[in-house]
């Protein structure tokens, strides 16, 4: 009996299809004991895996017939393209075929796809996107990074008990500091929305500590930023662009200074440092019944194999029944101090 992880991988979504998406399933193959299961147009699939003369029983094409794109919304595209890749991909999970789904493609329709398919866990508000976004804060999880543009104060709420459980599992974190992200850390800072969530959290039975300042989400000082989808992905967005021009600033600036091997050392290093995410792979869709990885658009066969790799680990912790757990002793524990 094969006894290996099964990952299945939407191989037509994300810049780089389907291309960088087989290279880096092939790579997983040979270097992450699973078994892939790679779902997209077979004749195009087919002529990738030629280039790379690769035959292997770890690795099995499932078809399919569509691609949901960025431009798509995704609940009607979710109607028009029942047989596009993510949700081939998805459904394979639903069914017991596959442990986990890896996508580099529309994050609406990874969203859509998992929320729908999978289900979503019960005591969650809305499904969400969190993790590290900064390589000087690899443990700091900022929630929610652009699933959940509008939100609810209860909405906030639900994304720091995620948080929270993320933290504790991943991080091995007894009590995360949660915190919500604001334009000052006094307490009467805030919109209308974080206003409203405060005074939520400070009901809650976590460790909620208050606001914190974008420029302190380097410093230690939490482990759980919350804020709405629209914020998060902004600061998402912004330091990942940053990290971009500041390498390439410092390539020009020193390259008659620096042997061009440090200097691409050093340019390489604070790429990485910002785009914590592309270089990942991604992380899992927080909130659903299943291992949905969402992978950065434009990431390459590196990230591939970093988003396959994360799901696999996500798969091997247990992640899902965990969050279960978590979740039902906090809801417990909320309503008992009400």
């Amino acid at each position: 009996m094969n006894s290996k992880i099964k990952i299945a991988v939407d191989a037509m979504g994300g810049d780089n299809a389907p291309h960088d998406i087989v290279s880096g399933a092939i790579e997983a193959t040979k270097t992450l004991d699973v078994e892939i299961l790679l779902v997209g147009d077979p004749e195009k699939l087919t002529v990738e895996l030629k280039k790379h003369n690769y035959s292997n029983d770890n690795l099995h094409l499932i078809p399919s017939e569509d691609v949901i794109l960025e431009s798509d919304k995704p609940a009607l595209a979710l109607r028009q393209k029942p047989k596009a890749s993510i949700l081939v991909a998805t459904s394979l999970v639903k069914k017991g075929l596959a442990n986990a789904s890896v996508t580099m493609g529309s994050t609406g329709a990874a969203m859509a796809s998992a929320a729908v398919i999978l289900g979503v866990i019960e005591n969650v508000e809305r499904p969400s996107i969190g993790g590290p976004i900064l390589g000087l804060a690899p443990k700091t999880t900022i929630i929610d990074l652009g699933a959940n543009i509008d939100c609810k104060p209860s909405q906030l709420l639900s994304f720091a008990i995620i948080g929270h459980v993320y933290a504790k599992v991943f991080w091995n974190l007894s009590k995360p500091r949660i915190a919500l992200l604001s334009v000052g850390a006094e307490e009467n800072k805030g919109n209308k929305l974080i206003q409203e969530a405060k005074s939520l959290l400070n009901d809650s039975p976590l460790h909620f500590i208050g606001n914190i300042e974008a420029n302190d989400l380097t410093n230690n000082i939490a482990d759980v930023v919350v804020c709405d989808g629209f914020v998060g992905n902004i600061v998402m967005k912004l330091t990942e662009g940053l990290g971009k021009s500041i390498a390439e600033y410092l390539s020009e600036q020193l390259k008659d200074k620096l042997p061009e091997r440090e200097l691409s050392n050093l340019t390489n290093q604070i790429y990485e440092l910002n785009n914590v995410v592309e270089v990942n792979g991604g992380g899992p869709i927080l909130g659903v019944k299943g291992v949905s990885v969402v992978g950065h658009g434009r990431g390459n066969s590196t990230s591939v194999l970093n988003a396959i790799k994360s799901a696999k680990q996500t798969v091997e912790i247990n992640y899902i029944e965990k969050l279960n757990q978590e979740l039902s002793q906090i809801h417990t524990t909320f309503k008992n101090e009400q």
